[in-house]
């Protein structure tokens, strides 16, 4: 028989959630892992991930990477960074990660998005162009060109 937490535990453990979620959004370009953010709420790395995704649906570093990609997303609209620099500037580490991500996420690797994108949504207000070039997680990302119409 398996006991379910009370009531009271239950919202104290997603408000923690939710500081986690809250501090991959405002820190993404910082050093994060896993070991990091679980000791900053007094959980197990192990049980963060676990709760974090039956929460959120989706583990706290994939959650960190896809804020991270759409960051790049809007730097390489912007077209006055090269995919490198921008890679460095959203905090990943590894320019080969980073480019796998953004492929699985978007559809198409940076440097591709860079040049459809950037010519795309020129004229459009940045608050409409990230809304409609927003990345797709749980790699579900579109075949082909974004939508962008």
């Amino acid at each position: 028989m398996s006991e379910q937490p009370a009531p009271d535990q239950h919202l104290r453990d997603l408000a923690r959630l939710r500081r986690v979620r809250d501090r991959i959004d405002r820190d993404y370009a910082q050093p994060l892992d896993v070991e990091t953010l679980a000791r900053g709420i007094g959980m197990s790395a192990g049980h963060l991930s676990r709760q974090f995704k039956l929460a959120f649906g989706e583990s706290p570093y994939s959650y960190l990477m896809t804020r991270r990609i759409e960051r790049a997303m809007a730097l390489l609209r912007r077209g006055d960074l090269d995919v490198t620099e921008v890679c460095y500037a959203v905090g990943c580490a590894s320019l080969g990660t980073f480019s796998t991500r953004f492929g699985e996420l978007v559809g198409m690797p940076p440097g591709a998005y860079r040049r459809a994108a950037g010519q795309a949504t020129a004229g459009l207000p940045s608050c409409v162009a990230r809304q409609v070039t927003r990345p797709i997680r749980n790699r579900e990302a579109r075949n082909g060109e974004p939508d962008l119409a």
